[in-house]
């Protein structure tokens, strides 16, 4: 398996999912650009909830906020160019949208396309989920991406799922529900009982 973990927005809940990925599949995790870390970074969730191999950030930044931005705040560039994903499978996360900038001119689109590694999008099940899951579909497709499907996070929303898949002709990949207590082992639980891994693959 060799994916790529994106979302509509941030704090979704990609972290939770790649890491119930990378426990099903037994993938490395690896998240090129960090930024905030407190209290934990998501390579020591991903760790904590699945057991999974992670690997060390390209950049680990210190601002909860647009990668472009926290780079900024360091005095660091983020050299896009340089991020290359590892050898091997690997589950890549990558941070916030798929519109969010790494520097001023590049998007982690950018570098998603570049790569061409498959698509999982993750995508709210609350209000709002509809706009923002399609517009992430036709950003994809208008740059000829090979995308997975679609992974709806949250409580069940049947209308807006439903019309999400209808509309954009993804696949649906499952739903990871919320958890009202969030372990290693529930969260594999939850994966078994609404995903299919072979999707995945």
């Amino acid at each position: 398996m060799r994916l790529v973990v994106t979302g509509t927005d941030t704090d979704i809940g990609k972290t939770v999912f790649a890491a119930a990925l990378c426990g099903a599949s037994g993938a490395s995790y690896w998240k090129p650009v960090q930024a905030g870390f407190a209290p934990e970074g998501d390579k020591e969730t991903v760790a904590r909830l699945s057991g999974a191999r992670v690997l060390p950030e390209a950049y680990r930044l210190r601002l909860a906020a647009s990668p472009h931005q926290a780079a900024a705040e360091e005095g660091i560039a983020i050299d896009t160019d340089a991020l290359t994903p590892p050898e091997g499978p690997v589950v890549i996360e990558g941070a916030g949208g798929l519109m969010v900038p790494l520097t001023r001119v590049t998007l982690n689109i950018d570098v998603f396309a570049r790569w061409g590694l498959p698509l999982a999008l993750c995508a709210r099940t609350a209000l709002g989920t509809i706009n923002h899951t399609l517009l992430s579909v036709e950003a994809i497709r208008a740059r000829d991406m090979p995308l997975k499907g679609i992974v709806f996070i949250g409580d069940e929303n049947k209308e807006s799922e439903g019309v999400i898949i209808e509309l954009s002709g993804a696949k649906r990949l499952g739903r990871l529900p919320r958890l009202q207590s969030l372990t290693r082992e529930s969260l594999a639980a939850a994966f078994a009982a609404h995903f299919d891994l072979k999707d995945f693959v």
